[in-house]
């Protein structure tokens, strides 16, 4: 039986438990998903990455304030294991690398603007 989910107007099936909480389950998806951004400083840098096409470090340190260089990179190269973002090295002496969004990252930022847009229409409200 289909029914809809009021607030999206999408038809969704209902799903058996191991299909939400199994180990391949939604849950785990997006916990997997959240494990990627979780950290002070990868959010700032998927959405300066989503601005500016390809960046170097450098800029990074210019526009996110307080991120340390040793946070920055950290982050970066989680960032790239996860597959949410590309490194470019141009081979080059002095050092030249650039930084942007994979496919997975750009794909990333339609749910991220999402959820922006979810918490500006849910504020905060004092308990």
């Amino acid at each position: 039986m289909k029914e809809a989910i009021t607030h999206f107007k999408v038809p969704v099936e209902r799903e058996p438990r191991e299909a939400c909480l199994g180990p391949d389950g939604s849950v785990a998806h997006i916990a997997r998903v959240l494990r990627m951004i979780i950290g002070r400083w990868k959010l700032p840098i998927l959405f300066r990455l989503f601005a500016e096409p390809s960046m170097r470090a450098s800029h990074f340190m210019r526009d996110i304030p307080d991120i340390s260089q040793k946070m920055l990179t950290q982050h970066l190269r989680e960032l790239e294991n996860d597959g949410l973002v590309e490194r470019q090295d141009f081979g080059e002496r002095p050092p030249h690398v650039e930084y942007s969004l994979s496919r997975a990252g750009r794909g990333l930022m339609p749910v991220l603007m999402a959820v922006r847009e979810f918490s500006r229409e849910h504020p905060r409200t004092s308990a």
